[in-house]
């Protein structure tokens, strides 16, 4: 082997080893961030598990509190052996959520994502998607970053309250609000 040819394969090396390297550190953001995304959506689940520990009693679902900010809805808990496991799930992360309760104690109160959503949507006649009304949010509040499920979650249970109403076209699915006459209306009839 020549010098000239030692040097090209070296310098192909080099030019490998530093593609690889930026492709690495690349991965290395996308895993960050999708972490960053977990560790957000663990924390509400945790939450979830606690509500729904604590108002598992209700028969009665008016009885139960006002979701919070950036709460999810909780969905009804799937019937069977799981309990024992929720409840374990739920001790091992009920010290997160009095931390994360004992920090929120400190803000000011604000407003519902369900009442900002639903303001959102009053601005408009024509259904709008979900991620149209979330990129909205962010922009007049920037403040609040709710993730998509979590704003997803969120209309679903105004659409349960009967605030929003659902519509479906094709594989998107769009709400609107529900005007105050036709929500009489529907409860009448």
């Amino acid at each position: 082997m020549t010098s000239q040819s030692a040097a090209t394969l070296r310098s192909r090396y080099v030019e490998q080893a530093a593609s690889d390297l930026e492709e690495n550190r690349r991965r290395q953001q996308e895993l960050e961030e999708r972490i960053r995304v977990l560790k957000q959506e663990e924390a509400l689940l945790a939450d979830i598990l606690n509500l729904a520990e604590r108002y598992e009693g209700f028969a009665d679902p008016s009885r139960l509190p006002e979701q919070m900010q950036d709460e999810p809805v909780l969905a009804k808990a799937k019937s069977g052996s799981g309990a024992a496991s929720r409840r374990s799930a739920s001790a091992r992360t009920a010290s997160k959520s009095r931390t994360a309760k004992a920090g929120a104690k400190g803000k000011s109160h604000r407003p519902l994502l369900g009442d900002l959503l639903a303001d959102l949507l009053a601005g408009h006649d024509e259904p709008r998607l979900a991620k149209e009304l979330r990129d909205e949010l962010l922009k007049k509040y920037p403040d609040r970053n709710p993730t998509p499920q979590v704003v997803r979650n969120t209309l679903e249970a105004l659409v349960a309250k009967g605030r929003i109403r659902r519509h479906k076209q094709q594989r998107s699915v769009m709400y609107t609000l529900v005007k105050p006459a036709s929500a009489a209306a529907d409860t009448a009839g």
